[in-house]
């Protein structure tokens, strides 16, 4: 089956975003991909594409465009962005990345999966929670901190994470930088306390971003173990 892909422009076609899709005429399992904080990087159209082969549609969006800031990349220029964007307004940008989706003749809307990355896992909590369309939801080191409630962050993930209504999968590392130990236990306890169910995965040498290539902790061989684990979830819960 032919795979087809195509970067969405805002101004042309009403989103930004890379999609990838396996060509077919009934409808399939789709992954809204929620980027990380450097992005719609390549390793993450690989991803998509990837996904796309297996037999997913699969949408990367561009949330730093859909909030207007331009730009053909964003490395370095994410953490600017996430101190003066709240999270209802990451969530709204979401939100209309969803329909998006949701609207694409190739998608069962039944069978539709949110993977998140880093800063994606974080907003990802918040978009899942509000969701209960979604069928299954996995992250990589969501960067959930220990900080206060704020009007920028007027909810704390962890909080939330207790009002998901769908299959997680989390995976997280020892050395995280991020969301420290302490951190991840009460992440933990939070998705176990919504009743749903919970994969999770710990590597204690893995480091924040590790099986992201433009990241200083990129770790490729704990890369190549997790993916897999990762692929089987989405296989399993969105039934493909």
């Amino acid at each position: 089956m032919a795979t087809i892909t195509k970067r969405l422009d805002l101004d042309k076609d009403g989103m930004s975003g890379f999609w990838a899709t396996p060509s077919r005429r009934t409808r399939g399992p789709a992954i809204l991909l929620i980027h990380h904080n450097h992005g719609v990087t390549d390793n993450l159209k690989s991803e998509a594409f990837d996904y796309a082969e297996l037999g997913y549609s699969m949408f990367v969006p561009n949330l730093y465009h859909l909030l207007g800031y331009p730009g053909k990349h964003h490395l370095g220029q994410g953490q600017d962005i996430q101190k003066e964007t709240s999270d209802p307004q990451f969530v709204a940008v979401i939100n209309k990345a969803w329909d998006f989706l949701v609207a694409q003749p190739e998608v069962d809307s039944a069978r539709i999966g949110v993977v998140g990355y880093c800063m994606g896992g974080r907003l990802g909590v918040h978009f899942v929670a509000q969701k209960p369309a979604v069928r299954a939801f996995a992250t990589y080191y969501p960067s959930i901190k220990d900080e206060p409630e704020t009007p920028i962050r007027p909810r704390h993930p962890i909080a939330v994470a207790r009002e998901l209504k769908c299959s997680s999968l989390v995976i997280y590392g020892g050395k995280d930088h991020l969301s420290p130990n302490d951190v991840q236990l009460r992440v933990w306890q939070s998705l176990l306390a919504n009743g749903h169910p919970l994969e999770w995965h710990f590597y204690s040498e893995g480091l924040h971003g590790f099986v992201a290539p433009q990241s200083d902790g990129y770790q490729p061989h704990l890369a190549k173990i997790v993916r897999p684990i990762a692929t089987e979830f989405l296989n399993r819960r969105l039934e493909i």
